[in-house]
């Protein structure tokens, strides 16, 4: 008996898994840099940059805030030194950004996970078996944090240029930040479109993976790689 071949990871699902790794990098540049819209430099803004979890200001004073104080540096969100201006620098919107992003991050971390683990074959038994459930929730996951990218982008797109948040919105324009996590929607739902047609066509042929593992499992030199070995 020759060494029984087992079937590899399709196209699809390789390419969705490379797209799905390149979409979490851009995702975690755009959750981590502060950079999300910032200000034209020949306005001279004493606003410079912010992004989800960090504001950057020049001497900048609220005029909300009834006492003398200027608001200089990058410093975090959530950071003492913003406590009297935390309220209007994390207006409800924001939080719910921060919120899609951070979900974004999560099932895409998840997705890159349960895809590697499909593509190098391991543990080979349990991958054959169900290729097709874990390829549905690697498609779940990255339809998950293309919807969750889709509603940040759009909310922020939407939300950026009002009066009662920036002062001088005019003087503001979106960045690099942002555009990382616009790429980072496209990109998981096109790996999500590969990782479903995956999943289709493994539904499929399920059975002949199952009876592939019945054979493994009554000839454990398959496993491995090996011949039995016959005697003359």
């Amino acid at each position: 008996m020759g060494q029984q071949e087992y079937h590899r990871a399709s196209n699809a699902l390789v390419f969705g898994a490379i797209l799905t790794y390149i979409a979490g990098l851009m995702l975690l540049m755009a959750f981590t840099s502060p950079y999300w819209i910032e200000s034209y430099q020949e306005t001279f803004s004493s606003f410079k940059h912010m992004g989800l979890w960090e504001y950057c200001f020049s001497e900048y004073q609220h005029p909300y805030y009834q006492f003398y104080r200027l608001f200089d540096g990058c410093h975090h969100v959530f950071s003492h030194y913003f406590y009297v201006i935390r309220e209007w620098l994390l207006p409800p919107w924001l939080m719910a950004v921060q919120g899609f992003c951070t979900i974004a991050l999560i099932v895409s971390f998840a997705s890159q996970v349960v895809t590697i683990f499909i593509v190098i074959r391991w543990p080979l038994r349990f991958v054959l078996n169900y290729e097709w459930m874990l390829s549905s929730i690697a498609f779940v996951c990255n339809g998950i944090a293309a919807m969750s990218l889709f509603m940040a982008v759009s909310v922020f797109g939407g939300q950026c240029w009002r009066r009662d948040w920036l002062m001088y919105p005019n003087f503001n324009h979106l960045s690099w930040s942002y555009a990382m996590a616009v790429m980072s929607f496209i990109l998981h739902g096109v790996a999500a479109f590969l990782l479903y047609l995956d999943f289709n066509s493994g539904y499929k042929r399920r059975e002949e993976s199952r009876n592939l593992v019945m054979q493994m499992h009554h000839n454990p030199h398959v496993q491995h790689g090996l011949q039995p070995i016959g005697f003359i």
